[in-house]
């Protein structure tokens, strides 16, 4: 019997975190081991943001539902639901809902999703 060549996942990795933002890693460094791409579904609550950053990574942003923030090299975008972004490697951004309901997203990675790659400022 031939090894299937696809893989559902139905039990992403709940990454642990203390600000509210809801981020479950359905291919990557921690869910599957894959280093080359990840992909997470993510809801950022109300009111959240994070430091700025300069990744190493090209991250595709989609948005599902609601608006999220991005404060690009000084420049402030706002895509809402059925808009989508590439943000190029070693670009500095920063993240935030500053808005009144939850946004919902999804967010690959190339490489994957590290916080070894991810260079969040203090």
């Amino acid at each position: 019997m031939s090894k299937k060549k696809f893989t559902i996942q139905t039990n992403p990795f709940i990454v642990p975190t203390t600000d509210g933002k809801v981020i479950k890693e359905h291919f990557g460094n921690i869910t599957d081991g894959n280093k080359d791409i990840s992909m997470a579904h993510m809801k950022a609550p109300a009111g959240w943001s994070e430091p700025f950053q300069t990744p190493e990574f090209d991250e595709f942003t989609f948005i599902i539902s609601g608006k999220k923030q991005f404060i690009i090299d000084n420049e402030t975008v706002v895509l809402k639901a059925g808009e989508s972004i590439k943000i190029e490697r070693n670009t500095r951004v920063q993240y935030s809902n500053p808005f009144t309901e939850v946004c919902e997203y999804i967010a690959i990675c190339t490489p994957a999703f590290s916080i070894d790659l991810v260079n969040r400022e203090d």
